[in-house]
């Protein structure tokens, strides 16, 4: 009986320890990781995104991952470059009759490929939305109904403001180009959350941090200046970067960094499972397993689900 799936996700918040569970799993089922982390597709950037290149040897062996360490950093990397390249590397494995294990915390990324965004790609109209940005939700539902149809009007998701905002954006795209969406393979996912208490993901943030800022991670932005990247495009970056950059600016102290910086990623994990949160109502059936137990016995709770759906 075939599988009734061909990729497995495992998503989470910061600090969770998802990429040991999925290097642990990778391990067993000799398969691959896709990573679905917006930063660590940035070589040298690596204590401030988390690689933790180390979870990726399980007992001495290597596990192969795909989409970290692909551009350089100063670059930019959209939803739409993700979903390209993801497709790419999955039909890639696909081929050689391997089910990749998805892995990462940025919620849209790993959202648009199992929903298959296809129109993605249509480009942000910053004019556009300035003049529409003084309407209440009620009032953006209200004026997209009143748009000419396309053959997006029936697809699009009007649940939020920023929903409804972009979906009047790629319908007045539509109406004024041609639009060609691109042939994907078929994603047929199962999915597993780790779920964590506030009280622990708070505790492991805080300490992950202290020990980032212990083991270099204001050395790491350092050389990224050093080699050419600006503040400005450290701001771009967010989070780690940002605040780093600031300090080294001397606009805060090390205990303000400190401060900081840890309630910007609390803030940040809480937003991350506010939308893996919302992808549950959107449908997508999110199996969550206990962070707060060892790696062994996710990997073993995970196993017993995969083996009653094959």
């Amino acid at each position: 009986m075939p599988s009734t799936y061909n990729l497995i996700v495992v998503l989470g918040p910061t600090a969770c320890g998802k990429t040991k569970l999925a290097a642990a799993l990778a391990n067993r089922l000799n398969t691959h990781i896709i990573s679905a982390d917006s930063r660590q597709v940035y070589k040298r950037m690596n204590i401030g995104t988390g690689k933790d290149y180390e979870d990726y040897i399980i007992n001495h062996q290597p596990i192969p991952y795909h989409l970290i360490d692909i551009l350089e950093p100063g670059e930019r990397y959209n939803l739409h470059e993700f979903m390209l390249d993801f497709f790419a590397t999955f039909k890639q494995l696909q081929e050689q009759h391997i089910t990749p294990i998805l892995c990462g915390g940025t919620g849209l990324y790993i959202d648009s490929v199992l929903r298959n965004l296809t129109y993605a790609s249509v480009p942000n109209n910053h004019d556009l939305r300035k003049t529409i940005a003084h309407l209440t939700h009620p009032e953006l539902i209200a004026h997209f109904n009143k748009m000419s149809l396309t053959d997006f009007t029936t697809k699009a998701d009007l649940s939020t403001l920023k929903r409804t905002i972009r979906a009047i954006e790629i319908n007045h795209y539509l109406q004024q180009h041609t639009f060609t969406a691109e042939v994907t393979p078929d994603i047929k996912p199962i999915i597993f959350g780790l779920d964590v208490s506030k009280e622990l993901r708070r505790t492991r943030i805080t300490q992950r941090l202290q020990h980032r800022l212990k083991n270099g991670l204001i050395e790491e932005v350092e050389q990224l200046l050093k080699d050419g990247i600006t503040h400005e495009q450290l701001q771009y970056y967010g989070l780690e970067y940002k605040f780093v950059s600031q300090y080294l600016l001397g606009l805060m102290s090390d205990e303000a960094l400190e401060e900081l910086l840890n309630v910007a990623i609390q803030q940040f994990a809480k937003r991350q499972m506010t939308y893996f949160r919302k992808m549950e109502k959107d449908g997508q059936i999110i199996r969550w397993i206990d962070a707060s137990v060892n790696t062994n016995e996710q990997l073993n709770q995970v196993l017993a689900i995969l083996n009653s759906n094959n």
